[in-house]
């Protein structure tokens, strides 16, 4: 596998040293490794199968305001991992100085008062049964996290591509990878770089999917609608524009995740990655209830404008194990967002690939 991902074995909770024979990883122009709270107590071999995805669109925020309701869902649905994007708390370090993404900041009033937010948020059920680890910017920007319940032990956690940190994590489990990611908005001007910056990622993730050795479950907000079916309103978004500004490509104009060039991206990504779409696999049918990740917010004119650009996509090898792949939120009210304008997104796998797919609510 192509080393985009850096490893860290930090999870920002109080060390503890490893077992015996626990899985190491070195380390290559990243934080020093550090020891990972094992806390594992599940049969020998055990992997998950029950994982939710959520823009939360700053979990600070969400902390602070929607959390009772957020544990709710996460209390019914009892998922093994919860892949977050968007945490938007910065990375540790004082300014000018280099910074530790697997570590909140702390250094100053206001960022210690918001790591004790979060401390206090996580240590009540449901999530004082999960660990944490943190892929963290160097500002309130971006950020992801991985929440695994302790009695999971992957053989390794990874994060960074191309040293930008606050996008990517990276799971590894003796049989799949799971990867969490936050992928660039594209933006609507090419002069802006923002059409390059999505473009460069894109081609990342494509030399990823191809060189991966194992089966991977890649989640995350992936702000790409792939299909006409996943968007809301096809003909708005196609035609939307910044301020009556055309990109000079067609290819490149409409709405940031629903241009043309991107979809084709999207695409060549899953099929020279081998690579199901597992809601879609699911769900052939346009639901415009509850088939959308993203809406557009209450007032204004993109009411009722909706896009699934949130996702899990699995390797062709795990499609016959998906038994269900859910968007928990619905209707243009908001109605399960917990806050956010993304709602969670749940994916469950059959412990064998012998049991037929079935497609089911959690919630």
């Amino acid at each position: 596998m192509k080393r985009f991902f850096q490893p860290v074995l930090k999870d920002g909770s109080p060390a503890k040293k490893r077992p015996a024979g626990a899985a190491t990883s070195d380390c290559v122009d990243g934080p020093a490794p550090t020891a990972a709270d094992a806390g594992g107590d599940g049969p020998p071999g055990e992997e998950p199968r029950r994982f939710v995805t959520w823009n939360a669109n700053s979990l600070l925020l969400r902390m602070k305001s929607d959390w009772p309701a957020f544990c709710q869902f996460v209390a019914r649905v009892d998922p093994d991992v919860i892949c977050v994007q968007e945490v938007r708390m910065p990375a540790a370090g004082s300014k000018g100085a280099p910074k530790n993404p697997s570590e909140l900041k702390d250094d100053t009033t206001s960022s210690r008062e918001e790591k004790q937010t979060v401390l206090r948020a996580l240590s009540s059920s449901p999530f004082k049964d999960y660990r944490v680890w943190w892929s963290l910017s160097d500002s309130k920007y971006a950020g992801t996290a991985v929440f695994m319940k302790k009695k999971f032990e992957p053989k390794k956690v990874s994060f960074n591509l191309d040293r930008t940190y606050g996008r990517v994590i990276i799971v590894e489990f003796e049989s799949f990878l799971l990867l969490n990611t936050y992928a660039p908005n594209n933006g609507w001007k090419e002069e802006e770089n923002s059409f390059q910056r999505r473009r460069k990622w894109d081609k990342r993730m494509l030399e990823f999917v191809q060189q991966v050795n194992k089966p991977l479950i890649w989640c995350g907000d992936l702000n790409v609608s792939h299909d006409e079916i996943d968007v809301s309103h096809p003909d708005f978004f196609s035609d939307a524009k910044l301020n009556g500004y055309i990109p000079p490509n067609k290819e490149d104009c409409g709405q940031p995740g629903f241009t043309l060039a991107e979809r084709q991206r999207f695409g060549n990504i899953l099929s020279q990655g081998k690579l199901v779409d597992a809601y879609r696999y699911l769900h052939k049918e346009k639901d415009m209830e509850c088939g959308f990740s993203w809406s557009g917010n209450p007032v204004g004119k993109y009411r009722g404008k909706r896009m699934r650009i949130d996702y899990f996509v699995v390797s062709e090898g795990l499609k016959d194990r998906i038994v269900s792949c859910e968007m928990h939120g619905h209707g243009i009210e908001l109605e399960g967002f917990y806050g956010s304008d993304h709602c969670p997104v749940s994916l469950e796998l059959s412990k064998e690939a012998a049991e037929a797919p079935e497609s089911k609510s959690s919630g």
